[in-house]
């Protein structure tokens, strides 16, 4: 997990980064849509992560609650 979040954050800054260097340009050129381009992916895995991670506490949660009905027979 931790993994995973260290990359967002890389490819987060590496669009800031990219986005700021290209500001200057009245043009979008290639670096602004590649900035774009890597914003669009981050967004994409923000989400897809959240998901995953809310099905897994969904899991987690079934599976205690198994747990303690079974404890209480």
């Amino acid at each position: 997990m931790r993994k995973i979040s260290r990359s967002v954050v890389a490819a987060l800054m590496l669009g800031a980064l990219v986005a700021g260097l290209s500001g200057c340009q009245k043009k979008e050129g290639p670096a602004e849509r590649a900035g774009k381009a890597i914003d669009s992916a981050v967004d994409k895995t923000e989400k897809q992560i959240d998901k995953s991670m809310e099905k897994v506490g969904e899991k987690m949660e079934e599976a205690g609650e198994k747990i303690k009905d079974a404890a209480d027979k």
